[in-house]
């Protein structure tokens, strides 16, 4: 059973659902805006995930544009960049599956076959 973190007005993540649901993948569903990820879960899932901590942004949002957040982040410690993912779920790359030892972010057919 994993953890699907998504925008449900966001067409990726409703095509990440489609294809979670074609596959038989158990999930339990969270809305990101309403149930934002804390800066302890969202440590705990980009250590796990092994990705450059710059990939848990949702560098296409508008939020992450009016903050001027491309040349912010370079000089922001992970601290920091965490603590700021953590007080806006439109600044989270979605969706996001968490399970035990693996997570993904954002949607790619490929990357998501290892849920089968």
């Amino acid at each position: 059973m994993y953890l699907f973190v998504e925008y449900p007005k966001c067409t990726t993540c409703q095509k990440a659902k489609k294809w979670l649901d074609e596959h038989g993948v158990g999930y339990e569903d969270r809305h990101i805006v309403e149930q934002n990820p804390t800066a302890e879960e969202l440590k705990l899932w980009w250590e796990r995930s092994g990705l450059p901590l710059k990939r848990f942004f949702n560098t296409s949002g508008l939020k992450y544009k009016s903050l001027g957040l491309k040349d912010k982040l370079p000089t922001m410690s992970e601290e920091e960049q965490l603590e700021l993912l953590a007080t806006d779920g439109m600044l989270v790359k979605r969706p996001l599956v968490v399970g035990e030892t693996t997570v993904l972010v954002g949607f790619k057919e490929k990357e998501w076959e290892i849920l089968k």
